[in-house]
């Protein structure tokens, strides 16, 4: 199955494709997922970061206020929906899909459109109790809406073939949630109540500025609360003046993504098998401090494009692998990507991640093999190591959303506790 999804503007369309997209490789391993959508938006970012292939159509939406520079901008929107349209006719014969579902935002337009015009089967999802004019408009084209919430079904105007359903969440959510008391404790949060506050994904204004007064409030008044809070992706510097304006100092956590993506499921399983055995919070996340020092994490990379996107690797160490056409095996450790060694090509490569656990794991414990998009090699790399260890724990998952930040598709890695 081929299935290309069209979303872009805000997380708000965009993360929902993607839960919707690692749902679909969850039900079918084989199915190939592509992605349309603006290289200027953020759909380009999320998306790429992700492992997913791109497919770039440019287009924008009107201003309606009136001015120089809106009609400068809406001049340069009538040309890119003209463009748009044999754009996505040759999107649809280079992806060849089965399905094509739009989330939302302008690019989704034309891209759902030419799909229903020739007969490809198509599918729409709105996320809000307000649907947006892309999707009002394409409703009645498409052969299947799901709609997140009742209010939408009449507003989106095909009340006859549109399913509420909610809204899709990716997986590691429900994951850190079962992790609750440990995540507490990791913030240190104590006692204290645990506020999270969050406007849109580009960061919402007023909601900043209120945030902001209600958190000078929280520390002037000595209030028992942890605030956390998502600026969007614009507010950051604006959040930075406000808290200098109205003197509150804010507790900042930083996660590495990467930390967390390699290793964290090794963690968790690890905490659910203490829980089991009757450990207080406190003596799990003491025991887990103590071990996630011997989480071996390795991994082996088609190209070092991705890392070096991540910041991970510079880039002429990027066009030197290219060139040579070597296969990096990386290990991750505190934070930090190093060299365990040059392979000359793919196999070499997997023999070595096996003879990594061969040689440094403990033996009978739980195993990760982790996968973005290349299942034959990671059960390959499972039924070797079930042959080293026949005690072993084994566990493999697609983990494109989490993983292809960094290593885009094709990685294969291991994550297992070391002697």
């Amino acid at each position: 199955m081929r299935v290309l999804i069209a979303a872009g503007g805000t997380a708000g369309h965009i993360n929902p494709a993607l839960a919707i997209a690692g749902a679909l490789k969850k039900a079918d391993p084989t199915a190939e997922i592509h992605f349309a959508g603006r290289k200027e938006g953020m759909e380009y970012r999320l998306v790429t970061q992700a492992g997913y292939p791109f497919h770039h159509i440019e287009i924008t939406g009107f201003q309606r206020k009136l001015s120089l520079h809106n009609i400068k901008r809406n001049i340069i929107t009538l040309w890119n929906l003209a463009l748009s349209g044999p754009k996505a006719k040759a999107m649809m014969k280079e992806v060849k899909p089965d399905l094509v579902i739009g989330c939302g935002g302008y690019v989704s337009g034309p891209v759902v459109r030419c799909a229903a015009k020739m007969g490809i089967h198509t599918a729409l999802h709105e996320q809000n109790a307000f649907p947006g004019v892309t999707n009002k408009l394409l409703a009645p084209d498409v052969d299947i809406v799901f709609a997140a919430v009742p209010a939408a079904v009449e507003k989106l105007g095909a009340p006859d073939k549109t399913l509420v359903v909610g809204n899709p969440v990716r997986p590691e959510v429900f994951v850190q949630a079962a992790n609750r008391e440990a995540i507490r404790a990791q913030l240190g949060a104590g006692d204290r109540t645990v506020i999270l506050s969050f406007g849109g994904s580009l960061g919402a204004r007023r909601v900043n500025e209120v945030v902001a007064d209600l958190c000078a409030w929280e520390q002037h008044e000595h209030k028992p609360v942890l605030h956390l809070h998502a600026t969007g992706q614009y507010g950051v510097q604006l959040f930075e003046q406000l808290q200098k304006q109205k003197g509150f100092a804010p507790s900042i956590y930083i996660y590495d993504s990467m930390q967390v993506s390699y290793g964290l499921s090794l963690m968790v399983v690890m905490a659910a098998a203490l829980a089991d055995k009757g450990l207080p919070a406190v003596a799990i996340i003491s025991e887990l401090d103590r071990t996630k020092q011997k989480i071996g994490v390795y991994f082996l990379m088609q190209s070092l494009k991705n890392a070096k996107k991540g910041g991970r690797v510079g880039a002429i160490r990027t066009l030197a692998a290219d060139i040579l056409g070597v296969k990096p095996l990386l290990v991750f450790r505190d934070g930090l990507v190093r060299d365990a060694g040059i392979m000359r090509n793919y196999p070499e490569g997997l023999n070595a991640i096996v003879e990594k656990y061969r040689s440094g794991a403990k033996y009978g414990g739980t195993v990760f093999i982790f996968h973005t998009d290349d299942l034959p090699d990671a059960q390959s790399v499972a039924t070797r190591i079930r042959e080293i260890d026949p005690a072993a724990d084994i566990h493999i998952e697609w983990v494109g959303a989490a993983i292809g930040i960094y290593t885009g598709r094709g990685c294969v890695g291991i994550s297992f506790i070391e002697k």
